[in-house]
C-alpha cells in the first residue's frame, strides 16, 4: 500500500491492470468486383434475321419503340447501352453506372451515328458494328482480361451494342413571335 501523500503533494493514480486484449487484424478491402451487363446470345455474329446496312451494320429490333420520327447526326440523344466484345466482355454500360447517357450523335463512333438514326424514341436495338466502323479492326486475338476484371485498351473488332433510345433531344423551337 502506498503511504498516504503529505498535503500539498501530488499524487500519481495506482496503476490499474487492463487486461490485454489481442490486436485485431487490419481489415483487407478486397476492390469490389466491376458491375458488367450479360452478354447476349448471340453476342459474337448477328442472327439471320437481321437487317444488314449499306455499310455492313447488322441490327436487331428488340423492343418495338413508340416514337414517330428518328434522331438526325447532328442531334442529341439519351440512351440506356451496353457493349460486349465476341468473346461475351462487357466493356461498357450505362446500365452498370444507373445513369442514361446523353450523346451528340455526330460526336460518336460512326456505327453508333448511323445505327440510332434507323431507331425511334423508346425503341430498344441490338447492333453488331464492324471495327471499322467503331474503334478499329482486330489484328490477331483479342488481349487477355486483367486481374482487375478490365481489358487493357480499345475495344477493337466487331462490337455487340444494346442501345435502347430514351429521348431525341431537340431544341425547342423559337416562337415567332420573339425576335433575337
Amino acid at each position: 500500500p502506498a503511504e498516504p501523500a503529505e498535503p500539498g503533494e501530488a499524487t500519481e493514480p495506482a496503476p490499474t491492470e487492463t487486461p490485454a486484449t489481442p490486436a485485431t487484424p487490419p481489415k483487407v478491402v478486397q476492390p469490389a468486383a466491376p458491375k458488367t451487363q450479360p452478354a447476349p446470345e448471340d453476342v459474337a455474329a448477328p442472327p439471320e434475321d437481321a437487317e444488314k446496312t449499306e455499310s455492313g451494320i447488322y441490327s436487331k429490333v428488340l423492343t418495338k419503340g413508340t416514337g414517330t420520327s428518328h434522331p438526325t447526326a447532328t442531334e442529341r440523344v439519351r440512351v440506356h447501352y451496353s457493349g460486349w466484345q465476341t468473346d461475351g466482355y462487357n466493356f461498357d454500360s450505362s446500365l452498370n453506372r444507373g445513369v442514361p447517357a446523353t450523346f451528340p450523335l455526330n460526336g460518336v463512333i460512326p456505327g453508333w451515328t448511323e445505327g440510332v438514326q434507323l431507331m425511334v424514341e423508346g425503341e430498344k436495338r441490338r447492333f453488331w458494328i464492324p471495327g471499322e466502323l467503331a474503334y478499329g479492326k482486330l489484328e490477331g486475338e483479342l488481349p487477355p482480361i486483367g486481374e482487375n476484371g478490365k481489358r487493357p485498351g480499345c475495344p477493337l473488332g466487331q462490337l455487340c451494342f444494346d442501345i435502347e433510345l430514351i429521348k431525341i433531344l431537340r431544341p425547342h423551337p423559337t416562337p415567332e413571335n420573339l425576335t433575337a
